[in-house]
């Protein structure tokens, strides 16, 4: 939508300003205006970030304000920022975009449900970053335009020029802001488009448990018949966009979601997906979505023929394609559902010490909720053989405001008012630990999900191992029998018991920070003591 547009009232003056271009408009500019940003042989754009390739939380700053300080969660996550310094930070970027010939503003929405969605602009300088929004909010029809109004939330991508180091509490020449009172976030010295999407759910998640309403890091889907949905945790490299794919149910969302009273709504209206080592055997409904309208984002192709390697990590790791959410074939739109029956958290245990699946009590659901475990297979450096645990709360630990506790609190909640089933389902190795064991297969990681949804595991047996205090399931068709105990399939049973008290000591450990916030009768549900 090219009409005479005006951002006057947030201080930007270039004369020529492109409102909610289409993808094709947003192409032709990429092609003419963005060096590097070329075409693939299947139609995506594709765009380089510079410099980033992927977020940087050390230098996400809160601003500290009396209205919002004692709700926050300062440390770690969220650094405190004076509102001068916001306020510095804000007109650098303000004057950077004032210094390009063109713009781009994007004004959609964040939230499928019409009772609690939020109306976000985004203010950028470069197209790939425009189509980027485009594609990962929800997108208003030209008669929403007309009546849009003022938005929510303002994003200012200043990403093409630096943080000044010297401003106070800089600790790079990348600066990721966020004022929760002005509703706005800054953006300087990085170009990596993910920050944007993510800033959204920053912001989401202190305004959703604000209302009642529990934001999730999680994928969504739902039963092709009785519409209820099921919910997905788990961190990067469990499955969580993988096992959503799935054919024979809906896809609401792969990434962001709220539950609230009515039910599960994505807050996203695209996917942000892993592309590395992507396959159209592997991973088909994805494969397929990348195609035109899609931003596939730091790849390497073929300068002859445009054809992408998704095998070549030379300039990253993290290359992903962002598209619309309509571009999978078996996406509910709406992307909304009923209350889910069930919720599966997602772990790589590459220890070996979890089962493949084991059922959660209302109060292990928190335990292990703000938990939020994987483990990291080792690296190549010398002598480093053991795998790495990783926790991160709610499963999205960098973009928490609140304490874990109030999510976790809410997602009791809601698992006791809508009975729903809590699953712990690892998709890391089994026989033994990374080096030792093997991964376990897609296809059984598959099974035992298709059991969760059809019901067969909610009666299956189940037997408490003692140290981590899990009910493992211990019958799951399609999966072999001498799977299920991890206590069966390790080959040395000292081992495996000398591995699971280390496991269980560092659950323990890492919940010391958070144990004053929750219910004694949660922190007894974690593992056992030796």
């Amino acid at each position: 939508m090219a009409a005479p547009f005006s951002l006057h009232a947030h201080g930007i003056t270039v004369t020529e300003i492109f409102r909610n271009l289409s993808p094709g408009s947003l192409y032709e500019e990429a092609i003419r205006h963005e060096l590097g940003t070329s075409i693939s042989d299947t139609g995506c754009l594709i765009a380089y970030s510079g410099d980033k390739t992927g977020r940087s939380p050390k230098d996400k700053r809160v601003v500290r304000h009396p209205d919002s300080e004692n709700n926050v969660w300062w440390g770690p996550v969220n650094f405190p920022q004076d509102e001068m310094t916001f306020s510095i930070n804000r007109e650098r970027a303000i004057d950077y975009l004032n210094t390009r010939t063109k713009i781009y503003c994007v004004d959609a929405y964040a939230g499928w449900d019409p009772d609690t969605r939020i109306k976000v602009r985004v203010i950028c300088a470069r197209p790939y970053h425009a189509l980027f929004m485009h594609n990962m909010l929800i997108r208003p029809s030209d008669q929403d335009l007309v009546s849009f109004g003022e938005p929510d939330l303002v994003i200012y991508n200043a990403g093409g020029f630096p943080a000044n180091r010297y401003t106070t509490g800089m600790t790079s020449r990348t600066s990721v802001d966020l004022s929760l009172e002005k509703r706005e976030v800054v953006l300087l010295g990085t170009e990596y488009a993910g920050e944007m999407k993510k800033a959204v759910f920053t912001f989401m998640n202190y305004f959703l448990p604000s209302k009642g309403i529990l934001s999730m890091h999680c994928s969504a889907t739902a039963d092709r018949n009785s519409a209820k949905s099921s919910i997905m945790f788990g961190l990067s490299g469990t499955g969580k966009t993988t096992l959503s794919a799935d054919p024979k149910r809906y896809l609401i969302g792969d990434d962001e979601h709220g539950w609230s009273d009515n039910g599960v709504f994505n807050i996203e209206g695209g996917c942000y997906a892993k592309a590395v080592y992507l396959t159209l055997e592997s991973e088909p409904e994805i494969f397929e979505a990348l195609k035109f309208g899609t931003v596939l984002e730091n790849v390497v192709y073929d300068k002859s023929h445009h054809h992408v390697d998704f095998n070549d990590t030379s300039i990253t790791q993290n290359t992903r394609g962002a598209y619309p959410i309509e571009f999978m074939r078996n996406a509910k739109i709406p992307c909304v559902a009923s209350h889910p029956s069930d919720i599966i958290f997602l772990t790589c245990d590459a220890f070996g010490i979890f089962p493949p699946v084991a059922r959660l009590t209302p109060e292990q659901a928190m335990y292990y909720f703000i938990s939020g475990y994987t483990a990291k297979v080792a690296g190549t450096e010398v002598g480093v053989t053991e795998p790495e645990a990783t926790f991160s709360p709610c499963f999205g630990g960098p973009f928490l405001v609140w304490h874990p506790g109030v999510y976790a609190k809410l997602l009791a909640e809601k698992i006791r008012r809508h009975e729903a089933n809590v699953w712990l389902v690892n998709t890391g190795w089994s026989g033994g630990s990374y080096g030792t064991g093997s991964r376990m297969p897609l296809r059984f990681t598959r099974a035992i999900v298709d059991g969760i949804h059809s019901g067969q595991l909610a009666s299956a047996p189940v037997v408490r191992e003692p140290i981590m205090g899990l009910d493992i399931v211990t019958e799951c068709e399609g999966v072999p029998a001498e799977m299920m105990q991890p206590c069966l399939s390790w080959r040395n049973a000292t081992a495996f018991e000398e591995a699971s008290r280390k496991l269980a000591a560092r659950f323990r450990t890492n919940f010391e920070k958070y144990a004053n916030a929750v219910d004694a009768s949660v922190v007894s549900s974690g593992p056992a003591a030796s």
